[in-house]
């Protein structure tokens, strides 16, 4: 369940009790107490922990669509464990940041299961897709109780290919400048609206990457 609808929900459930109850501070107060603490609720991320399994397959093959979880090309030859771990904490942190002030301290952990860039091959002829899947999970700082189930996303989104890639490359358009631009969009749209982030349908290619 979105996070905002799980409030939203316990915040009514709890609107007759709420009356009678002794007011504490919204930041040591367990979920339902804070959810009934008011209409506009809105969440104060304070940390964010992204975790990238090493279970994940890694591949470097030059292909137009290479089998693996992680295909990375724009950082040098590395750990790309590490160097999507770094690409999803610089999304999440710019998302939350454009969110404004929150009132409902949270921690939020996010585990990544697919990020599939494009290989030199694809970026410079067809184009095709950004794979961009992940989970994550709202946590009482306090407690490391969980508020909800964990929720996976789908950030699925268009790739630039051949002279696009290129002009906007030299424009300072990169990969990764949109990569990080559609991350951070989608966790403020995951964290903000009652309906969560929707992704594109983008094909076959799409459905592809749902498997």
């Amino acid at each position: 369940m979105n996070p905002i609808r799980l409030i939203a929900a316990l915040a009514a459930a709890l609107t007759l009790s709420a009356c009678a109850a002794v007011e504490t501070p919204t930041r040591n107060a367990p979920l339902e107490t804070a959810a009934v603490a008011g209409a506009g609720l809105t969440f104060d991320v304070q940390a964010i922990r992204v975790t990238v399994p090493e279970t994940l397959k890694v591949s470097e093959a030059n292909s137009y669509y290479p089998g693996g979880d992680i295909v990375w090309r724009e950082d040098p030859l590395g750990d790309r464990y590490a160097q999507v771990q770094a690409i999803f904490e610089t999304a999440m942190q710019q998302g939350v940041s454009e969110m404004g002030e929150g009132n409902l301290p949270v921690y939020l952990d996010v585990q990544v299961s697919r990020f599939h860039a494009l290989t030199e091959k694809a970026r410079y002829t067809i184009g095709g897709v950004h794979a961009l899947q992940f989970t994550y999970v709202l946590r009482n700082p306090e407690t490391g109780e969980a508020y909800g189930e964990p929720k996976f996303v789908k950030a699925d989104f268009k790739a630039f290919g051949g002279a696009r890639a290129i002009n906007a490359e030299r424009n300072g358009i990169t990969q990764k400048v949109r990569i990080v631009n559609q991350l951070a969009e989608v966790i403020r749209t995951e964290l903000t609206s009652a309906d969560g982030y929707s992704a594109a349908n983008l094909g076959l290619i799409g459905a592809i990457n749902q498997l």
